[in-house]
C-alpha cells in the first residue's frame, strides 16, 4: 500500500451529479452509503450495497479518487494507490499518511 498519493493530491472538487446513486435511482435500488467521485462527480454506493456502484464507477473510468458523500465525513480514498486519508489535504502539498 502506498504512502503517498499524486491522485488525491491532484483530484478536483466538482458538484455531485445527483443527490444519491446514480445507478440505485435509476433502478429503483437502495443503497447503504455514498461516494463522490473526486474526478466527475459522479455519486455511486459503497461496497456494502448490493450494487457496489462507486468501485464499478472506477473499474469503468479509471477516475481513481472518491470522496465520501456522507454528512459529517470528510475522508478520500485512492483506488490505485489503495490510500484512505481521514480528511482531504490542502492542495498543493503531497498527500501523506
Amino acid at each position: 500500500m502506498a504512502t503517498e498519493c499524486k491522485h488525491i493530491e491532484q483530484a478536483g472538487n466538482p458538484e455531485a451529479r445527483t443527490d444519491g446513486c446514480e445507478e440505485c435511482l435509476k433502478m429503483g435500488a437502495q443503497w447503504v452509503h455514498l461516494r463522490r467521485c473526486l474526478e466527475c462527480g459522479h455519486v455511486g454506493c459503497c461496497d456494502s450495497s448490493q450494487n457496489k456502484h462507486a468501485t464499478k464507477h472506477f473499474h469503468q473510468t479509471k477516475h481513481p479518487v472518491i470522496q465520501s458523500f456522507e454528512p459529517g465525513e470528510t475522508w478520500v480514498w485512492c483506488f490505485e494507490d489503495r490510500l484512505m486519508l481521514d480528511d482531504r489535504p490542502e492542495q498543493g502539498g503531497p498527500a501523506r499518511v
